[in-house]
């Protein structure tokens, strides 16, 4: 699958969380439900995945973490806010930078609507996923 299609796929798993918990909840808990749909819709998914900083040659351990990688490919960053702001692009540009990886979903699920809430994040360029 490509990271479009992949991301097709995790938009739909998160609206399923969302449908069925609403917001309000700890990030952990959409971050674990979310696991759950994706395996259902037979991704290969991991969480809670370690990520090093290289600064010149020179690897620190930082303990920086991406919440999910989906099928090694894309990364979603789950957040439980009272909205998205500028710091949270950051932070996932920055964990497609240091991975290596082109695509990343930035997913609030503190919404009333969830669509609100859900962002892409390519190369450096942020968009909304749905308009």
């Amino acid at each position: 699958m490509s990271e479009n299609e992949i991301s097709k796929v995790v938009v739909n798993a998160a609206l399923a969380v969302h449908k069925e918990l609403g917001p309000g909840l700890l990030e952990a808990v959409y971050e674990h439900c979310l696991m759950i749909e994706l395996r259902k819709a037979g991704l290969e998914c991991a969480r809670q995945v370690e990520l090093p900083v290289v600064y010149k040659g020179e690897r620190l351990e930082f303990g920086f973490r991406m919440d999910i990688v989906v099928e090694g490919l894309v990364v979603v960053e789950v957040k439980a806010t009272d909205g998205v702001h500028e710091v949270h692009f950051a932070q996932v540009l920055s964990y497609l930078k240091l991975s290596g990886k082109r695509l990343g979903l930035l997913i609030n699920f503190n919404e009333a609507l969830l669509k609100r809430g859900i962002r892409r994040v390519v190369n450096g360029l942020s968009e909304s996923f749905l308009t």
